[in-house]
């Protein structure tokens, strides 16, 4: 659970500023989840 936790506070973080690398960097680390199987696509819209 504390990788869990710790991996989103860097996706977080990434994500902060929101500029042009942030949401391209968003957009491949959430369609990365999307191969996880059976939950893959629900987890990415509902994220998204």
């Amino acid at each position: 659970i504390l990788l869990l936790t710790v991996m989103a506070t860097a996706f977080v973080g990434y994500v902060l500023p929101w500029g042009q690398m942030s949401f391209w960097g968003a957009t491949v680390i959430t369609n990365l989840l999307s191969a996880i199987p059976y939950i893959g696509t629900t987890l990415v819209e509902w994220i998204w």
